[in-house]
């Protein structure tokens, strides 16, 4: 599968997806995104993010409560992507800030 690198604000790596699983940079699962799109949640199913441009993370303070998404298959331990370099700088949209992953793991 494809693997997609996420990065904050500043361009620093922050995530990566594969298929529906979104994996912090150590390969622990943090979130997932169970409407196939680019709204991503937790495995409990609290609101982690959205996806942006493509490649950023960022949290959205008024983003869309969509009802629990219930609980995936446990994805299996991804391995080490690489390290994709800077994604360099993106301003943040308006309503936005950068993801705080240790916030929730």
């Amino acid at each position: 599968m494809r693997i997609q690198y996420l990065f904050n604000s500043s361009g620093e790596w922050i995530a990566f997806k594969i298929g529906p699983y979104v994996f912090d940079t150590n390969g622990d699962w943090i979130g997932w995104t169970p409407w196939n799109d680019d709204y991503v949640v937790t495995p409990e199913g609290e609101y982690l993010g959205t996806i942006w441009a493509g490649n950023r993370l960022f949290y959205f303070y008024d983003h869309e409560y969509r009802g629990y998404p219930g609980y995936p298959v446990y994805p299996d331990y991804p391995g080490y992507p690489g390290y994709p370099g800077d994604g360099g700088y993106f301003p943040l949209p308006s309503g936005a800030t950068d993801v705080n992953i240790s916030k929730y793991f």
